[in-house]
Order: structure tokens, then C-alpha cells, then sequence
């Protein structure tokens, strides 16, 4: 008996040491958390820092919730942050009907020039449905779905809850987006199309055949923007980097790969039978020109396509440093000016504006402007560039002889080739001495070499059918 009640003793002080170590974990634990610099986006009480965009879907604050109802004949609806957010930490609970369709915008952004202000950017999709996609990122209305949930990850798609309270952890820091639902990893996406936007809370649209009155509930909306690699987590799951990628929404509209992102497969110097052996790089899924001193085609050269095109869309994600000069042409025969220099072929200028000096100069005055055709017309000088260092995106759509540019998702300028008026711009510029100058039927695309260090990613093409 005694020496039960001394093992017992023994048993109660290890216990009680136990418990001593198991409080003084959940105390400090419980500091931690309350330091963790969270800033509450909703008071509880009013909308007071949101403003509804999109649809006219009904919000209200109800029980220190905002409440989405859903309304019949009437676009996506979004509750939207009046604050701008690049770099956060985001977490906050919702609940949803089980018919409905959700999501939460991050990085977002409304622009006149954009589909006349509609909505778009990353959005965490709210998926109540049976494919269980909650906590994948979508791109609302631009490349759809980027980075669904794979069948693979069952953890993530069996942590939603219906008809119960559902928690998002959303982290967006560089290029670098991750997702978590009820604590379980959902999505690592890597992609820079967005660097800053608002936040926003969606109610999605319904068909006719659905009945209107549908809830969506949000709460406890906060987010940290300060110190953030302190407040991170790791994630188990591999990045899914969208480099040179393409979604599947872009391969149903006919979108293929210009440059794989990661060979010379497909290009050639312009004025070689191969690919330059210097003048150009190949790292980490860009393409760059490199600095040569501004001399044009002094180092590498231009590199052209291996193929030719008709009627086509392009686009090219690029990045300037400061100073640099560049350019894409198309409709170029490298058979034209085979001595020094660039060669011959309509130019989407790409211009450090602020600081090169070719931006004052031209036969037409702003000619040779960023996303201008070069020396001919002028872009719109609202166009929406991005700040030196950053991503800006190159459209430039050619049917029949209509031509137009497109910045960052803005119309710049359009024109007809072949035109009078067309014709008497050339005549008015240094291309005059160039007979027929941008009247090819066919041509090659065109990555200018200037002497200066410019970088290019995601070229992607797009062409009719009937010549594939």
C-alpha cells in the first residue's frame, strides 16, 4: 500500500508538472496570437470602408455578419474593400447555401478601359458543389481557372462544410499565392499578373431557372500587411507556376504557346540560321535581352519566329528596366535589310518613357511611346503602364488589315494597313524609303534587340482555324 501511494505521488507531481508546462504553452501561445497584428475590415455594425460593385445583389449587415442575397437579372455582384492591398495575409469565415457560387476577390481591380469596368483579378473560390473546388484561384474574367483543386489533394476538397462555418486563410506575398480551408492547404500558385487590388465579396449571378434569396454569410474579416514572412506559413503543397502556361480557358479560344519558356524552340536570330549565342538569356521562365550599352542590334541581334503569320493575336508579358528601349514587331521579312541595324517591320514600341530620349522624338509627335506603332501613331497617352520592374502586358490583334494595341488589358490605338491614311503616315516617316513598308500578307513576329536589358515572358499566338 505505501508504495502505491508513493508511485501515485510520484504520478500526481509529474502530472501536475505536466499541466504547469501544458499552461504555460497555451499562455504563451495565447500572447502570440494576440500579438499577431491583425486589422479588422469590418466593424460589424456597417459597410463603412466597402463599396458594392458589378451586380445589384443585396448586402446587409445582419448579427455582426455582412449578408450577400442573390437577385435575378443581374451580373456578379462584389462588396469590395475601398483600400487597395498588395502584399497581406487575409483570414476570415463565411457560410453558404448549398446552391450557390462564391468566391473571394483578392488583387482585384475595375477599370473603364477593362470591359467597361467589370470586375477581375484572383478570386478564392467558395464551392459548395459536389467537384469541391473551395480555396482554389480562379481569374475572374480574364484566363479562368488557374489553379483548381486537383483530386489529389482529398484532404482540402473533404474540409469544406456544408451548411456550416467555413474558415479561409488567403496569403498573397510577391508572385506568390497559397490558400488554406479549415486549416488544410488548398492551393501554391505562383503568377504575377496582379501586383494590387481591392478585396472583394462575391455574390455570383443566377439563371433564370434559379430562385432568388439565396444567402451568403461573412465574418471576422481581418488581415495583416506588415511584417508579413513573420506571420507566414509554410505550405506543403508544389507551386503551380503559370509562366508560360496556359489555362485551359485559353486553349478552348485557340490560344497556343509562341515560346515554351524554357528552349529556343521556334526562334531564330534575325540575321543568323540559328539562335544567338549571346545577347540573350534563358532563366527561370523569362527570356531577356541583355544590356549591350543602347546599341541597336550591336550584341545578339533581333530574334524572330521560325514561322510566319497571317491574321493573328499576340500577347507578351514584359518588363523594362530603366531607360530601355525595345520593341515587338510583326509583319517583318528578314530578307529586308540584311545590313546593320533592326529588322524591317511594324513596331509595338516598349519605352521607358519618362527616360529614354526617343520618347520626344518622331516624324508624329509621340510616335515612339510605349505601346505606339512606332514612328507612325501615337498610343493613347492614358494607356495604363506599370511602374519600371513590373509586368506589363503587349496585345496586339491584326485581322484582314485592322490592327489594333492593346496595354495591359486597354485599347491604345488601332489602324488599316493598306489604307490612304495609313499610307501617308509612311510617307511622312523614316519608313518612306522602304517600298510597300508593313503590306506584307505574312510575316514573322519580331523581339528587338536595343541595347538594353528588357525581359519577355507568356507568348502565347492565336490564329484563325483555317490556317492551322
Amino acid at each position: 500500500m505505501k508504495y502505491l501511494k508513493t508511485s501515485k505521488l510520484k504520478s500526481f507531481g509529474y502530472n501536475s508538472a505536466l499541466l504547469v508546462l501544458a499552461s504555460s504553452f497555451f499562455i504563451s501561445c495565447q500572447a502570440q496570437k494576440e500579438e499577431t497584428p491583425w486589422t479588422e475590415l469590418f466593424d460589424g455594425e456597417t459597410l463603412t470602408g466597402w463599396t458594392q460593385k458589378g451586380g445589384e445583389a443585396i448586402y446587409e449587415v445582419r448579427d455582426n455578419t455582412i449578408v450577400g442575397t442573390t437577385v435575378s437579372n443581374t451580373p456578379n455582384s462584389f462588396m469590395t474593400s475601398d483600400k487597395m492591398y498588395g502584399d497581406f495575409i487575409l483570414e476570415l469565415d463565411y457560410k453558404v447555401d448549398p446552391s450557390m457560387n462564391s468566391g473571394i476577390q483578392i488583387r482585384s481591380n475595375s477599370f473603364p478601359y477593362y470591359m467597361d469596368g467589370r470586375i477581375h483579378g484572383y478570386q478564392v473560390e467558395i464551392d459548395p458543389s459536389d467537384r469541391a473546388w473551395s480555396a482554389g484561384i480562379y481569374d475572374e474574367a480574364r484566363r479562368g481557372w488557374l489553379h483548381p483543386l486537383p483530386d489529389s489533394n482529398t484532404k482540402a476538397k473533404q474540409a469544406f462544410k456544408q451548411n456550416d462555418w467555413n474558415h479561409y486563410r488567403i496569403e498573397a506575398i510577391g508572385d506568390t499565392l497559397k490558400t488554406w480551408i479549415n486549416g488544410v492547404p488548398a492551393s501554391h500558385l505562383i503568377d504575377s499578373q496582379t501586383a494590387s487590388g481591392f478585396i472583394g465579396l462575391q455574390v455570383h449571378s443566377i439563371g433564370k431557372d434559379k430562385t432568388p434569396g439565396t444567402e451568403i454569410v461573412w465574418k471576422n474579416i481581418k488581415i495583416i500587411t506588415d511584417d508579413l514572412p513573420k506571420y507566414s506559413e509554410k505550405s506543403p503543397l508544389p507551386a503551380v507556376n503559370m509562366a508560360n502556361q496556359l489555362t485551359k480557358n485559353e486553349q478552348d479560344q485557340g490560344w497556343e504557346l509562341l515560346w515554351d519558356g524554357a528552349t529556343t524552340d521556334g526562334w531564330r536570330g534575325a540575321k543568323l540560321e540559328g539562335f544567338p549565342d549571346k545577347g540573350w538569356e534563358i532563366k527561370d521562365g523569362i527570356l531577356t535581352v541583355l544590356s549591350s550599352g543602347g546599341e541597336e542590334s550591336a550584341a545578339g541581334g533581333d530574334i524572330v519566329t521560325t514561322e510566319n503569320y497571317g491574321d493573328f493575336e499576340i500577347k507578351v508579358d514584359f518588363k523594362l528596366t530603366e531607360g530601355a528601349n525595345s520593341g515587338i514587331k510583326y509583319y517583318v521579312d528578314t530578307n529586308i535589310n540584311k545590313g546593320e541595324g533592326s529588322s524591317i517591320g511594324l513596331e509595338y514600341q516598349i519605352l521607358d518613357d519618362e527616360r529614354h530620349p526617343d520618347a520626344k522624338k518622331g516624324n508624329h509627335e509621340g510616335s515612339r511611346t510605349v505601346s505606339s506603332l512606332y514612328d507612325l501613331i501615337k498610343a493613347d497617352p492614358k494607356k495604363p503602364i506599370k511602374a519600371i520592374g513590373e509586368w506589363n502586358t503587349a496585345h496586339i490583334i491584326s485581322k484582314g488589315n485592322h490592327v489594333e494595341h492593346y496595354l495591359n488589358g486597354a485599347k491604345v490605338l488601332e489602324y488599316d494597313r493598306k489604307s490612304d491614311a495609313y499610307r501617308k503616315l509612311v510617307s511622312e516617316s523614316k519608313y518612306a524609303k522602304w517600298p510597300n513598308f508593313g503590306e506584307l500578307d505574312n510575316g514573322q513576329i519580331l523581339l528587338q534587340d536595343h541595347g538594353d536589358r528588357v525581359s519577355f515572358k507568356n507568348i502565347q499566338i492565336k490564329t484563325p482555324k483555317a490556317d492551322k
